[in-house]
């Protein structure tokens, strides 16, 4: 899949996601094998308006490459402005968000709410396109609703206004994150289009990568909460696509070791105690499937400094091995 002047066969992508893809989890993800990473949604009316929190969305470095940068907004003139903004900081992607499903957006005829209104979504990817040199990707749903789909349609118009690919989540927006997607419409949008086409939704575990590359011909996957519950997704995805065979779970010890790399990442960028507060978003993900990883969980959320954190967690790491040493212990009478 080539996009400017990335050129990835069967890429595996880390979808953006709000309050989740910040730099700190985009690194993670990177060193475990993504193969393209995406900024948190960034509001064009905040880059018009020069919003540092809005800016501060789009900091990268260079080890995340290749990395999109992706925008979302109701306004073509708005989001052709923040495009050009977003390419000053060299990105290798930009990418459009018509996708989101949240009221607060789709509601507001962004995200989403753009399939309500093909004329304007067109309207407004051109004027990105024709905005910026940078590759224009656009990430968009099957449709509103079951009744509504155009999603065929949807894909000939995106790649006449000029956009080098489009990710298809293949859900309607009033599935939001439920129910099973639809991927029945992939071959038929592949009929249609030349420009890459790169699924989302459902990619869970490495077998449902491998699924939907067999099933719709798919030039990449992207993966969102199968990443944010376990960022080990990309290397294991990859290695069973090329073996067949499944790794094994990652260890505690390393579970925690990855926290730590993650929780210090974020520190750096962030401060302690703006990261160690964000974070607390991630323990679910890291202590799931360990004895008693609810109320370690619990233990953790009053505290705003590293020290306490990793004190617990150390402590946890201890009694969790002697409590399986008791297990597989046999007695002595």
């Amino acid at each position: 899949m080539k996009l400017g002047t990335v050129d990835i066969n069967h890429p595996i992508l880390l979808a953006p996601m709000e309050d989740v893809t910040d730099l700190s989890f985009r690194i993670i993800c990177k060193r475990l094998g993504a193969d393209i990473v995406y900024t948190e949604f960034v509001n064009s009316e905040g880059l018009v308006r020069d919003s540092n929190k809005t800016r501060a969305k789009m900091h990268f470095i260079p080890e995340e490459r290749p990395i999109g940068i992706q925008i979302y907004g109701g306004s073509d003139a708005s989001m052709g402005a923040a495009a050009q903004i977003a390419e000053s900081l060299e990105p290798d992607i930009i990418d459009i968000n018509c996708g989101c499903w949240v009221k607060n957006v789709a509601g507001h005829g962004a995200g989403a709410g753009l399939l309500r209104d093909l004329p304007k979504m067109q309207q407004l990817v051109s004027s990105v396109v024709k905005s910026v040199k940078l590759p224009v990707t656009v990430k968009t749903r099957l449709g509103w609703d079951s009744e509504s789909i155009k999603i065929v349609d949807v894909a000939r118009m995106i790649e006449q206004t000029g956009a080098a690919a489009l990710t298809i989540h293949c859900r309607t927006r009033v599935q939001g994150h439920k129910g099973d997607p639809d991927y029945s419409w992939i071959p038929k949008i592949k009929a249609v289009v030349s420009i890459p086409i790169i699924v989302n939704g459902g990619a869970n575990e490495p077998q449902d990568v491998k699924r939907i590359f067999d099933e719709t011909g798919c030039d990449g996957v992207m993966i969102a909460r199968g990443a944010i519950d376990n960022p080990w997704i990309f290397q294991q995805t990859k290695h069973y696509l090329n073996t067949g065979e499944l790794l094994p779970s990652p260890s505690l010890e390393e579970k925690m070791a990855m926290l730590f790399e993650h929780m210090d990442y974020a520190i750096q960028y962030k401060g302690e105690r703006k990261a160690v507060i964000e974070f607390r978003k991630h323990y679910t993900a890291y202590l799931k499937g360990f004895p008693n990883a609810s109320k370690v969980r619990i233990s953790l959320m009053p505290f705003v400094e590293k020290a306490p954190i990793a004190e617990i967690l150390n402590d946890f790491v201890r009694r969790t091995h002697e409590e399986e040493l008791m297990i597989t212990t046999p007695l002595v009478p």
